[in-house]
């Protein structure tokens, strides 16, 4: 009896336990708008629960003990909102938690890094920086590649006079490496590719092909995550230094609006009165929206748009040659410059994004976002001598005067022509009235008697579209399918300049011609939480990309009547392009993937597994694969580690482009005309060219997560080896014979040229570094950052023939290699101030002509004071390089007129002083 007594009480036991349990659902809404919110993570950390909303923002976790616990709701762009709630047994909870927009956020979730469920950045087995709304806005500049340097050490860009389409596009570099080793993504979605190929970058991105992220206005964003961490496993070419994500916002309602106005501390002498006319402080205007409105009863449409322009500077010197012609009495040469050093002219730069999604009441979603982005630049190129520039206004080197002959170009005999010698500067007056006075004589000095100075730039167009549908299935398997297009248009001009073999006929104004870069995007991903252990995710992808040279306009390439008598063809400083040289080339891939992470919400450790293969239509397949692994050593401590391998595919661009740049060389002290061709052509062919390969590459990071409180702090090492990387050959001279061929191949220019290089795999880097992220936060009024960056690169194998020593140089000292930036933001009452240090290291430039020699470190500093006008309005002023910081002046200013070394990592313009007005609304919608 006393036996089955214990049974019954054993069993009645049993029940209890078992149903003291119970259920918490609901859903998980914008505060602003009450539209459900995805993604959001609904924990409750004391029992080691955690759940994500589905597409309309509902949850349900069940097996939560019987009690009172702390229900935590995080979402990327939303503050931290934490409710005591109360569960009963056997009974279900229901709850309607409502989200605020975030100023700033120590444990931001980010999706970028794992195909998984979103971490916060502490949690996460990567090394990643969030970058909040609240710092993208409180920025000098528009233009995001500029935003991101100044939070960002590890992040590079600077300007790019004299550059080519370089001018266009700024190369940005992140962790040392060139601005097409870093992919970029649009809401977690692949963005394309722009048009333009940095022929002239700086040394470290010569000849990349990176995307335009200044095609995105910073006001459409909520959120940036920079991946600090090669991530080919996960999403294909390009992602070997790591990844940018831009988030863009999703509000359904109200809005805000600014208006910024800025110029540099120090102006310049306007050149002429002409709309043309260059220098100035360097003005901008820019003028941005943003507006939410509801589709129907939980769907949004996000609009964002931005206008502005940009006045162009100069921070150039005379030149001698020209300080020389002016005191030969020469008056008609440009002055107080003849060349102009500076940011180029940006106009009706236009941007426009669009965010959209609905919501089912099945638990799917489908969205949708776009943009189109124009904008104009105008650049400069060198100085053309009315003496000495060769194959134009000399054939000797500036002994004579290079004359044409009108009868003979036209079969008709000899006109006789008279010589005209120059001396100390200045050509026999008797010869050269002769040769004004005669219709069948000509010299470019009757055009251009002070010299020419080409003016080259672009009109560029930049759209987009993505769109896709993502929910879950019954079974618990969260999918997302979309297809995307993208196209970057960058259409050249150049003026002020001639095509010298055509003769007094030259046009000064050319349509050299275009490039085009188009991507379409199929998209599968799907994810499944197994168990509360294993997450298992993988996808499909396809890609078919399009590369165009348009066709410029005949003048621009022809070979003229004159070009028998020692005249330049094609646009002299950027010849268009011939039918033969023009053309359009694809390439198709197609990639499939899988993820698995290992690890509850409550245990210390967490695992990342993943495998990605694949296949080009060019060049086969390519598999890579990356592990990662974190470990929480204590509550305050945790250790990560991740090692991958990765890829970058050659561009259908970089394999079939022709290119001329004049360029300055050192040892004849006089510019040449240099072309890149093809690794395929047949000239390249004789002196090594091949087929390009995959760069490939291995990295490795580690580092140590620190949080305590108010307080975090991340550090992580990182080293990266790369194979087979992209360089353009040693300059190589050209023989008649190889003239000829190139002719016979489209490059009608390659009768001027005087060498020509290519594109081949033939050298290896290491790169090393550490990043180091500091967070202090003590209340909601302060917040304290400190970020550093070390990076260090080596040329490990190199073929002499291919990366001489100055290109080495490049490579690994033209970046600083310490750069850090303490920042201290500060609520004062109803005034808002930051504080911003940065520190950059000296560091290389390419025109010293000693390499021993290098620039010095500076400190540049920046401040801003933001003051409330009326409800939802303020004003802002602030400066960047607040003390009027320049780099040290470069020792050959005199020869070319760069006073500064043009490649320097904060630019040659110094201080920046700025105006923001802000106006923010809000309206209830239901």
């Amino acid at each position: 009896m006393i036996r089955r007594g214990f049974i019954l009480l054993a069993l009645l036991a049993v029940p209890t336990t078992a149903f003291a349990q119970g259920t918490i659902e609901g859903t998980v809404r914008s505060g602003d708008s009450g539209i459900g919110l995805g993604n959001a993570r609904v924990e409750i950390p004391a029992v080691g629960l955690v759940e994500y909303t589905g597409a309309t923002g509902a949850f349900s976790i069940t097996g939560v003990p019987a009690g009172t616990h702390t229900l935590e709701v995080r979402l990327l762009g939303y503050g931290l909102q934490t409710q005591e709630v109360t569960v009963t047994s056997g009974h279900s909870l229901t709850l309607d938690i409502a989200l605020g927009i975030a100023a700033f956020e120590l444990n931001e979730l980010v999706v970028v890094g794992s195909r998984t469920r979103p971490r916060t950045v502490t949690e996460s087995m990567v090394p990643v920086d969030v970058i909040p709304v609240s710092e993208i806005s409180r920025q000098a500049e528009t233009n995001i590649d500029f935003l991101l340097r100044n939070v960002v050490p590890s992040y590079n860009v600077n300007i790019q006079p004299i550059s080519d389409a370089a001018t266009i596009t700024r190369p940005a570099n992140l962790r040392g490496l060139a601005s097409d080793h870093t992919l970029v993504l649009v809401n977690g979605k692949r963005r394309h590719r722009g048009a333009v190929i940095t022929w002239l970058g700086g040394g470290l991105s010569d000849g990349a092909q990176g995307p335009d992220i200044g095609a995105i206005p910073g006001i459409a964003l909520r959120q940036v995550e920079v991946l600090r961490d090669g991530a080919s496993a996960q999403y294909g070419s390009d992602a070997i230094a790591g990844v940018l994500n831009f988030q863009l916002k999703n509000d359904r309602s109200g809005g805000s609006v600014q208006v910024k106005q800025g110029r540099h501390f120090d102006g310049d002498q306007f050149l002429d009165g002409s709309d043309r006319s260059w220098g100035g402080h360097g003005n901008a205007v820019a003028v941005a929206g943003n507006f939410g409105v509801p589709l129907g009863e939980s769907g949004f449409a996000n609009v964002s748009l931005e206008y502005g322009n940009q006045e162009p500077t100069d921070r150039a010197i005379q030149r001698n040659d020209a300080a020389g012609l002016v005191a030969a009495g020469n008056t008609a040469v440009r002055t107080p410059t003849a060349q102009v050093w500076g940011s180029p002219r940006v106009s009706d730069d236009l941007k426009v994004f669009l965010n959209t999604g609905y919501n089912f009441d099945d638990d799917e979603q489908v969205y949708a976002f776009g943009n189109i982005a124009t904008k104009r630049v105008d650049g400069g190129f060198f100085f053309r001598n009315p003496n000495t520039r060769g194959s134009v206004f000399s054939g000797d080197g500036g002994a004579t005067l290079l004359i044409g002959d009108v009868l003979q170009a036209k079969g008709l005999g000899s006109a006789d022509c008279p010589v005209v010698a120059i001396t100390n500067n200045v050509p026999d007056p008797v010869a050269l009235q002769q040769v004004f006075d005669d219709p069948n004589c000509f010299s470019y000095q009757e055009m251009f008697p002070g010299g020419f100075t080409p003016q080259f730039g672009g009109e560029v167009f930049d759209a987009s579209i993505v769109g896709g549908l993502r929910g879950r299935t019954d079974s618990g398997i969260h999918w997302d399918a979309s297809t995307s297009w993208g196209r970057n248009l960058a259409d050249f001009f150049i003026y002020n300049t001639v095509n010298a073999a055509l003769g007094p006929e030259t046009p000064t104004e050319f349509d050299p011609g275009l490039y085009n870069q188009e991507e379409i995007n199929l998209n599968l991903d799907l994810s499944y939480q197994v168990n509360e252990v294993a997450n298992l995710a993988g996808g499909f992808e396809q890609r078919e990309e399009r590369f165009e040279i348009g066709q410029g306009q005949d003048e621009s390439w022809k070979i003229g009547p004159y070009a028998a008598q020692g005249f330049s063809s094609s646009s002299n400083g950027f010849p268009g392009f011939s039918p033969l040289a023009s053309g359009d080339w694809t390439r198709s891939n197609t990639a499939v993937y899988a993820d698995l992470n290992l690890g509850r919400a409550d245990d210390p450790w967490a695992i990342g597994i993943a495998g990605r293969y694949e296949n080009f239509s060019d060049f086969g397949g390519k598999a890579t694969g990356k592990i990662s692994f974190r470990f929480e050593a204590t509550d305050r401590i945790a250790l990560r580690a991740n090692a991958n391998t990765g890829f970058r595919a050659p561009t259908p661009g970089q394999q079939n482009a022709f290119n001329v740049s004049t360029v300055f060389d050192t040892d004849l002290g006089d510019l040449v005309n240099r072309g890149t061709i093809p690794s395929t052509s047949e000239v390249a062919r004789t002196r090594g060219g091949r087929q390009l390969e995959p760069e490939t590459s291995v990295s490795l990071t580690g580092g140590v997560v620190y949080e305590a409180g108010a307080f975090r702090l991340t550090a992580d090492y990182f080293r990266i080896s790369i194979s087979d990387r992209f360089a353009q050959t040693r300059t190589f001279k050209l023989t008649p014979a190889e003239v000829t061929q190139l002719v016979s191949e489209g490059v009608t220019s390659a009768a001027n040229l005087a060498e020509f290089r290519f594109f081949t795999n033939d050298f290896a880097t290491l790169t090393q570094g550490i990043d180091l992220v500091a967070n202090y936060s003590p209340g909601e009024a302060t917040n304290v950052s400190l970020l550093f960056n070390y990076t260090g690169t080596e040329v490990t194998e190199r073929n002499p023939e291919v990366v001489n020593d100055a290109r080495v140089d490049q490579l690994e000292r033209a970046l600083p290699r310490y750069r850090s930036v303490l920042s201290l933001s500060q609520q004062l009452g109803s005034l808002s101030a930051l504080v911003r240090g940065t520190y950059y290291d000296g560091f290389y430039d390419s025109e010293l002509s000693d390499p021993d020699l290098r620039y010095g470190a500076r400190v540049l500093f920046d401040a801003e004071l933001s003051v409330p006008l009326a409800d939802n309005a303020a004003i802002a002023i602030g400066a960047n390089n607040l003390f009027n910081a320049y780099p040290d002046e470069n020792p050959a200013a005199s020869g070319l007129g760069a006073l500064y070394p043009e490649s320097a990592p904060y630019g040659f313009n110094g201080g920046y002083y700025y105006l923001r007005l802000s106006y923010d609304w809000l309206w209830a919608t239901r």
